[in-house]
């Protein structure tokens, strides 16, 4: 692949991706993953897991616009297993104290087995707070508009409402001392994908001088997801209109069916977004440009600059997911 298929400077691009922790990173690679953390003494703390992926038992799950979901929900699990090992790397009086649920589950499973059931009922609260604050809250409002505005008038006002809550959110998460700082570990990861996907040494001066946007950014592929889901559920919407029965159930039931139609559909427009990401991350031209500009946008919001500790943490990270055959992460 040319340095002008793969971007200004790239030898290649790598399908090695990462995310910020309590003052640490995780990178994620082909066959494992690695969580580094700053301790309060300025030392650095390792976690190395092997990846084992569910499509290797069932291929199906790898195939196009499935795998997308799998790995959204895979990725979520293990990140939010990351994040609660970065806290634990907290000193004590920062840790705060463990929930009454976490302590019930302690309790009455304790060992790995806990700890696989507090990641699992993270990651559902996750993503019902997800669905309910990006999906739900706008569907609601919805359906409370005036039946005078046309259908496409009210779906636009819908999807807007979407991507400007879930701009809100963000926005409302970067006034903490502690988010910001995760964000700026954000940065280090991406400073150091890009400075190892450049071919350069992996140091804090080659790392430094990156840019701290990245196209394949998790975050960006939220935001995707919010533009994405405009269309999908616009179209799902207007096909509802072809079933009169459906009206015919009365306003509180039909607005009921319409809700439940949404949510059927975020597996799919996950899934798009997904394979649409990949192509995105696979090319460089004007249409993948284009494409990237409104993630890259948000990264303003999500992506802080780091300093040296925290490009350390990155590039650790980064040097243990390294496959040993060269290419083997090639995207």
């Amino acid at each position: 692949m040319s340095k002008k298929e793969t971007g200004a400077g790239c030898a290649f691009r790598t399908s090695i991706g990462g995310q910020a922790l309590m003052e640490g990173i995780l990178m994620r690679g082909v066959d494992k993953q690695a969580s580094v953390c700053r301790k309060d003494d300025g030392s650095l703390v390792t976690k190395v897991d092997e990846l084992h992926l569910i499509k290797e038992k069932y291929p199906v799950l790898g195939w196009p616009f499935i795998r997308g979901v799998v790995n959204f929900v895979d990725s979520m699990a293990k990140g939010m297993g990351a994040l609660l090992w970065s806290m634990e790397q907290l000193p004590e009086e920062e840790q705060g104290e463990p929930d009454k649920l976490d302590l019930w589950i302690e309790k009455h499973f304790g060992g790995d087995k806990a700890e696989k059931i507090i990641i699992a009922v993270g990651v559902t609260l996750g993503i019902l707070l997800a669905v309910g604050l990006f999906v739900l809250l706008p569907a609601f409002i919805f359906e409370l508009l005036p039946d005078s505005l046309s259908l496409v008038l009210r779906c636009i006002i819908e999807g807007v409402l979407r991507i400007v809550i879930f701009l809100l959110y963000m926005w409302l998460c970067t006034r903490t001392k502690e988010i910001q700082r995760m964000f700026s570990y954000h940065g280090a990861e991406h400073k150091t994908i890009f400075c190892y996907e450049k071919g350069l040494e992996l140091t804090v001066e080659n790392v430094r001088p990156q840019s701290r946007f990245h196209p394949r950014c998790g975050t960006s592929f939220l935001l995707v997801i919010m533009i994405i889901s405009i269309f999908v559920i616009s179209f799902m919407t207007w096909v509802l209109t072809l079933f009169p029965s459906i009206a015919e159930l009365g306003a509180v039931a039909a607005a009921l069916v319409r809700m439940c139609c949404k949510l059927i559909m975020l597996p799919i427009v996950v899934g798009i977004t997904y394979e649409l990401n990949r192509w995105v991350g696979r090319h460089d031209n004007i249409v993948s440009s284009i494409l990237a500009w409104p993630g890259k946008q948000l990264q303003h919001l999500t992506v802080f600059e780091p300093d040296d500790g925290m490009i350390e943490c990155a590039i650790e990270a980064m040097k243990l997911v390294i496959p040993e055959q060269k290419g083997a992460d090639e995207w």
